[in-house]
């Protein structure tokens, strides 16, 4: 079964599933939300915790391929019916259902999402969105034709210091933004060779299952599941897919940009089977009333990202004609706040860097205050914090993972219950996603300048358009 025609029969009732009335024509419970978990091992176990924090959910049906993972999570919910099959699950609790969280590897993420959105159900679902473009594009029109709640699993999207450093861009303290460089030296890919032979599957895994709508692969011990799959082009996006959608949020959003005009990868030659372990992502936006004529953007990742330039040099480093930084040992005896900042600072593990017109704001990853350069030099920007601050009622900054990561999943379920909006529905969403796996496609063709066409959704280079979508197998 290619991928149109899994889309029609989830979008008309996969397995001969009855589709359920429109929960916004019938109206959702008034005070609770019956939710159904698929996925529930690793980060899908940190995302049934925090979506059964909020007092109004009921978790009835819960879902993995993993029994591990199930009996699990079914210790915290005994009251959940269990399943190994999502398709099962949604055609037999359909009635019993108001709301889906998907949290399974990403190659998972639309086929689940969408036989759930196809039965009417709201759904939240970790990032990256999908897996294809096609999908992403699928899902946002899915979503909108049917108005249903989304959200896409970007917990810092809802975070007091990336909402701060949105809203401080927006009100132009360092002018109209023409460079952004993110980066992260994490390893999400895979530079060895393709695994020879096949070992058994363990006992409590459908490896079927696992695989899903992929194509048909030998399992391998430590290669797939439970948790390298990130690194693979059959069913991760790489380190780009996994914290380059965190990084990319909040300049994206303050930016208020669509999808890039064009997109380079420096890495290794493409082997068809893993990411490469360095990429560094140049993408050109167009322009937007935050940025200037052209938005340039600069992604890295890998073991030693991000490369330094002088766009990330910070006060007190200086770099020489050989392209090595050092540090200016005589600020450490500086008594200005800039000096005493900078004796001790040293560049964030993973991060982003705004340059504007009038200086450049830092923003670490993550819960640490933006900081404004200019002339090689921290400004105090406390005032202006203070200022948007109040405007936005935002209250003082909050250091606490434990109370501010359920704030996210909370605004899904409100949302459901008709109590305001979320902030990372799919529309964003499916924007942000597309942007990220145009930046994977590039990694095929490394060196190569890729144009990219919003509104027929095809690169000018015919050969990069058959990585846009994928053949989904019967399983």
């Amino acid at each position: 079964m290619n991928k149109r025609e899994f889309i029609k029969k989830s979008s008309v009732g996969a397995l001969g599933i009855m589709l359920a009335p429109s929960i916004l024509k019938a109206g959702l419970p008034k005070e609770k939300l019956r939710t159904a978990h698929i996925g529930v091992g690793n980060m899908g176990m940190e995302d049934l915790k925090a979506i059964s924090s909020h007092a109004a959910v009921d978790v009835v049906a819960l879902c993995d391929v993993d029994a591990v993972n199930l009996s699990a999570a079914h210790k915290m919910h005994p009251k959940a019916r269990v399943f190994f099959d999502y398709r099962a699950m949604l055609e037999e609790m359909k009635d019993e259902i108001d709301a889906v969280v998907v949290s399974t590897p990403d190659h998972t993420h639309a086929p689940a999402s969408m036989m759930a959105m196809g039965m009417d159900k709201p759904v939240y679902c970790q990032k990256p969105l999908t897996h294809y473009v096609s999908e992403s594009r699928e899902m946002k029109r899915m979503a909108a034709e049917k108005g249903l709640v989304t959200q896409m699993g970007i917990q810092v999207h809802s975070f007091y210091d990336y909402k701060l450093a949105t809203l401080l861009i927006q009100s132009g303290i360092i002018g109209k933004v023409h460079t952004v460089h993110a980066w992260s030296p994490k390893n999400w890919g895979y530079d060895g060779p393709l695994p020879e032979g096949e070992d058994n599957v363990p006992a409590q895994l459908d490896w079927n299952l696992w695989l899903g709508t992929s194509k048909e692969r030998p399992y391998k011990e430590d290669m797939y599941h439970p948790g390298n799959w990130r690194k693979l082009m059959d069913y991760g996006c790489g380190t780009l897919g996994d914290m380059g959608v965190h990084i990319f949020d909040t300049p994206y959003n303050a930016l208020q940009l669509d999808v890039p005009r064009t997109i380079t990868t420096e890495c290794r030659p493409t082997n068809g089977f893993g990411y490469p372990e360095n990429n560094v992502v140049t993408y050109e936006f167009p322009q937007t009333p935050y940025t200037t004529k052209t938005l340039k953007w600069v992604w890295y990742d890998g073991p030693g990202a991000p490369a330094l330039s002088e766009d990330l040099l910070l006060p007190g480093m200086t770099m020489g004609k050989d392209g090595k930084v050092s540090k200016e040992e005589s600020m450490k005896d500086k008594m200005s706040l800039d000096a005493k900042v900078a004796a001790e600072n040293e560049l964030p593990d993973q991060g982003a860097m705004f340059v504007g017109e009038k200086g450049r704001l830092l923003l670490p990853h993550f819960m640490q205050l933006p900081k404004k350069i200019v002339k090689g030099k921290y400004v105090d920007i406390s005032k202006e914090i203070a200022k948007v601050s109040a405007a936005n009622n935002m209250g003082e900054p909050i250091r606490n993972y434990e109370t501010e990561g359920p704030k996210h999943y909370h605004q899904f379920v409100d949302a459901c219950l008709g109590k305001g909006e979320t902030t990372a529905p799919f529309d964003y969403a499916a924007r942000l996603t597309e942007t990220i796996l145009l930046g994977t496609i590039a990694g095929r063709f490394p060196g190569e300048t890729l144009h990219w066409d919003a509104e027929t959704a095809q690169f000018k280079e015919e050969k990069a358009n058959k990585y846009l979508a994928g053949d989904y197998r019967n399983f």
